[in-house]
């Protein structure tokens, strides 16, 4: 008769390792979940350790340059409505809000969620300053071209996006829950 452990394949201890090591490491990006300012912190920390370890080494400037564009990308990716309403046109004039009971309303809804812009920042800020630490990603180049570049493409950037959310009235930010005052009842 064989025996019910012959019959079940081994696990490797390899594949055992890294399955464990991913259920820590989601275990504590669960706890910083809801810490959403002490993540930012944490992640402009990083950021300025970064520029620090460029500054000081005076190097690394397309590292530098790459990781802004990326940093850019996801800022433009969080601002950015999930439905684009330049394609979700009934007719010329753009979207509206409901002014029936029977119309959807439909919340700002980011293409990408603040968590997701947070750990993408922070994840490419590590691997950045780990790329510092190799001269092979020390490429030489005249940085005041890679600064004023990035400015430029900053600008036109946020100009594009500020139009966009002029043109289609949406707001990416939420500052706090308004509050309504109680007017007082006269008998």
């Amino acid at each position: 008769m064989m025996n019910e452990e012959s019959t079940t394949p081994s696990r490797n201890p390899i594949s055992v390792f890294f399955q464990r090591f991913s259920q820590i490491y989601q275990g504590l990006l669960d706890k910083w979940t809801p810490h959403t300012k002490v993540r930012w912190v944490a992640a402009g920390v990083l950021v300025c350790l970064f520029l620090l370890r460029v500054f000081l080494c005076q190097g690394w400037y397309i590292v530098c340059y790459a990781l802004g564009i990326y940093h850019l990308n996801l800022f433009i990716a969080f601002l950015t409505p999930k439905i684009d309403p330049a394609l979700d046109l009934d007719d010329d004039q753009g979207p509206e809000l409901p002014t029936r009971s029977n119309q959807e309303f439909r919340p700002f809804i980011r293409r990408l969620p603040e968590f997701k812009f947070w750990y993408a920042i922070s994840k490419s800020t590590v691997i950045g300053i780990i790329c510092t630490f190799f001269e092979v990603f020390n490429i030489p180049v005249f940085w005041p071209i890679l600064v004023m570049y990035f400015i430029t493409l900053f600008c036109i950037t946020m100009k594009r996006q500020i139009k966009h959310m002029i043109k289609y009235k949406y707001i990416p930010f939420t500052l706090n829950k308004p509050r309504y005052q109680s007017v007082p009842q006269t008998n």
